[in-house]
């Protein structure tokens, strides 16, 4: 005999992760969305490269102020991160996207109609500052659209594959839109992009912004947004006139003035710009540092092979760009092998092994002659880098912004773009400053500036990223735990293991 069960039906249960952001197929095209947005970014701090020598021709800019077209985004971008982190928190992610995304479209188009040297650095400076409003914002979506733990891999083995592969791409798509268009269009191409997103976004992206206080940290955001500022430019005027120089000594001791000062600050503040216990915890404290060691020796690989693949080896703009294919493939391979090994592995052991693959990369770098082949001396040392590369930007992507509260989300995927930003800046002003002090000793004692002369300065300047390096996995081995099932963060949040949170409906 059927019986009726009396009992009140129980109330549905829901992912929360899911319904908060959409349907799941929803969610991978907000991915591919705001993905093209941080490609761009990523592109636009390396198109340029390729595209200069035609650019300073053009506008008759001169030798000493060309690295303005590089500098005057990085400092603008780099120094401003942290404020864009946190105007992404407290405004909406969405809306600061959408800002941003207009801002970067003029500034492109602004910078590729210039007609003087000043009117380029100017547009590069304001691409500048709508990035650092971009790249937290993209980054903290991400974060708040895929909270459940496989499919957060899978998202950031996108994002890590596009970080990885993103500069060695603007110098492919630098040499040709500079060979068979102009090197006006390095800049333009952004404006129809940031458009085509925007359109996008507007239906997909859903709004998100921090709960509770949401007052600006005005005095925090000065300070550090000064002393970030200072830094990069204390150590692009080194690689100009050296270390030693007045004006070098100066930003450089400013800037560790204003970082302490702004360090104590946060410590203060009633509701602070960059927390501390994003950094002191432990985890994600490594990752930081590990991102810093990781651009402060990869953008210097990608300046040096530049100059090595059109000044010693002859190559047009284009072949140049070509030539860098083998570290986005090998970035994007080892992006996905990582995103599935990452549960049964754990970020400490596949980042560990990513940066000792990349270590000896930069080994085989050091060893580069003269007058090489491209296949036997260049590709392998590439491809070992770019292999261990993408162990390195999934694990640490996810273990960077794990456990972090969605109040602090901006903050945190700010100081990711923040250590990646600032650490390529750095990394270039520091071992270009390195190469041509190598450089110019080897043509003082070998007759004069030749092929071999400057060869010499890049794999000088290569030994030093050997041991940056080495630092990376150093870090990453002693400080980065397997962190425990059951933790605010677990090793099952990060990897999959456990099951999202389940809540009651209606």
């Amino acid at each position: 005999m059927t019986t009726l069960d009396s009992r009140p039906a129980p109330r549905p249960l829901q992912v929360s992760a899911r319904n908060a952001d959409s349907a799941p197929d929803r969610r991978w095209l907000v991915l591919a969305v705001v993905g093209v947005a941080q490609l761009m970014i990523i592109l636009d701090a390396s198109i340029v490269n390729i595209a200069l020598p035609h650019a300073q021709v053009a506008l008759h800019i001169s030798n000493a102020d060309r690295q303005w077209a590089l500098t005057a985004y990085t400092l603008t971008f780099g120094g401003l991160l942290l404020l864009g982190g946190r105007i992404a928190d407290y405004f909406g992610r969405k809306r600061t996207f959408l800002i941003a995304l207009i801002g970067f479209a003029a500034a492109s188009a602004f910078g590729g109609a210039a007609q003087s040297g000043t009117w380029l650095f100017s547009a590069r400076a304001i691409q500048g500052v709508f990035a650092a409003l971009l790249a937290p914002a993209v980054l903290s979506l991400i974060t708040t659209t895929f909270t459940e733990a496989h499919e957060r891999a899978k998202a950031f083995a996108v994002y890590g594959a596009i970080s990885g592969t993103g500069g060695a791409l603007g110098l492919i798509a630098g040499g040709l839109l500079t060979q068979y268009l102009s090197w006006r269009w390095t800049l333009l191409v952004n404006t129809p992009i940031a458009i085509a997103v925007f359109v996008a976004s507007l239906f997909l992206v859903k709004e998100s912004r921090a709960s509770g206080d949401r007052h600006l940290d005005v005095p925090g955001a000065i300070v550090a947004t000064g002393g970030l500022a200072l830094l990069v430019y204390g150590f692009t005027e080194a690689s100009l006139h050296g270390w030693s120089a007045p004006l070098t000594v100066t930003l450089l001791v400013s800037s560790g003035l204003l970082l302490a000062g702004f360090g104590w600050w946060e410590t203060r503040a009633k509701n602070p710009m960059l927390p501390l216990r994003i950094v002191l915890e432990r985890n994600r404290g490594a990752s930081y540092l590990a991102f810093f060691f990781a651009t402060l020796a990869l953008f210097g690989t990608f300046l040096f092979l530049t100059y090595y693949f059109q000044d010693v080896l002859g190559y047009s703009a284009l072949k140049a760009g070509v030539a860098f294919l083998p570290f986005p493939l090998g970035v994007i391979t080892s992006s996905t092998i990582a995103s599935r090994t990452l549960p049964r592995f754990g970020p400490r052991v596949l980042a560990t092994v990513g940066f000792s693959a990349a270590t000896l990369g930069m080994l085989w770098l050091t060893q580069l002659p003269a007058h090489s082949s491209y296949g036997v001396h260049v590709v392998p040392a590439m491809l070992l880098i770019s292999l261990g590369m993408g162990h390195v930007f999934v694990p640490l992507s996810s273990t960077a912004l794990l456990g972090v509260p969605n109040h602090d989300a901006g903050a945190a995927s700010a100081l990711v773009n923040t250590m990646q930003q600032v650490g390529g800046s750095l990394g270039v002003a520091f071992l270009n400053t390195i190469a041509t002090s190598a450089t110019a000793s080897y043509a003082a004692t070998h007759g004069g500036f030749t092929a071999a002369a400057s060869v010499h300065g890049f794999t000088h300047a290569w030994a030093f990223s050997v041991g940056i390096l080495l630092l990376a996995v150093i870090t990453v081995a002693s400080l980065v735990q397997s962190p425990k099932r059951g933790d605010g963060d677990s090793r099952g949040e990060l990897a999959g293991d456990l099951e999202p949170e389940l809540v009651p409906v209606g």
